[in-house]
């Protein structure tokens, strides 16, 4: 006897379908589950106050009375006029024009010159050491003028060499150079005018210290008149090496 199935009774005929339908619900619950949105909610209580009475409340006026400052104190002007009489009288000057007009005569007057004095100003000459007729002269030299010039300049050497003094402090910084100096010999025979130029300021005050110790001399003559005479020595600072 062979056994059928009834086709309504088979189960899993359908079951494709209902996984379908069931996956489908699951994902729609699943996405509205994600898109749902909620918001918090505060609570507020909102209260009415009925006033049926209003208070009022009356604040009393303070009358703060001032006693009135007192009157100012009656001061009595009393003016006197006093009348002077005058007893100077005064004259009434009258002041004349002192333009003259074309009607005017203009007295003729002697102008006089008086004899004025001119007084000769003798100006300094200075005549150089090289082309002036008698050198000045050294004490101590003597002789014609080509002598006179030769002992001048070995007595400028010996008076170097006598004051010459090397400053301490150009010693220490250890500066050298040459220092020409530049002076004058007057006409009453003295030194005047000195100018120092060299490398260093210490150098140049010991030169013009130099200088200025010369003695006096006789000034040179141009024409038997006593002239000035300029003159320039160079002066050497050196360090001897040890």
């Amino acid at each position: 006897m062979e056994l059928k199935k009834n086709p309504r009774a088979n189960v899993g005929r359908n079951s494709s379908l209902y996984f379908a339908v069931g996956l489908n619900v699951m994902l729609l619950l699943t996405y509205l589950g994600l898109e749902h949105k909620t918001y918090e909610v505060e609570t507020t209580k909102v209260d009415v106050l009925m006033l049926t009475e209003q208070l009022e409340e009356d604040i009393p006026i303070t009358n703060i009375s001032i006693p009135p400052p007192p009157p100012p104190p009656k001061t009595v002007v009393s003016e006197a006029i006093k009348v002077v009489e005058d007893v100077v009288e005064i004259e009434e000057t009258v002041v004349e024009s002192s333009e003259i007009g074309q009607d005017d005569i203009i007295e003729e007057r002697v102008v006089s010159v008086e004899e004025v004095e001119v007084e000769e100003v003798e100006e300094d000459v200075e005549v150089p050491f090289a082309v002036i007729e008698k050198v000045p002269q050294f004490p101590g030299c003597t002789g014609n003028n080509a002598e006179l010039k030769a002992c001048f300049q070995r007595k400028m050497q010996e008076h170097l060499q006598k004051h010459f003094r090397y400053p301490d402090a150009a010693a220490e910084l250890n500066i050298q150079g040459r220092v020409f100096v530049f002076f004058l010999i007057d006409k009453h025979g003295k030194v005047a005018k000195i100018q120092t130029r060299g490398p260093n300021d210490l150098l140049e005050k010991e030169a013009s210290r130099i200088i200025s110790l010369l003695p006096k001399m006789e000034p040179g003559k141009q024409r038997n008149k006593p002239v000035g005479v300029p003159y320039s020595i160079p002066i050497n600072f050196k360090l001897q090496q040890q």
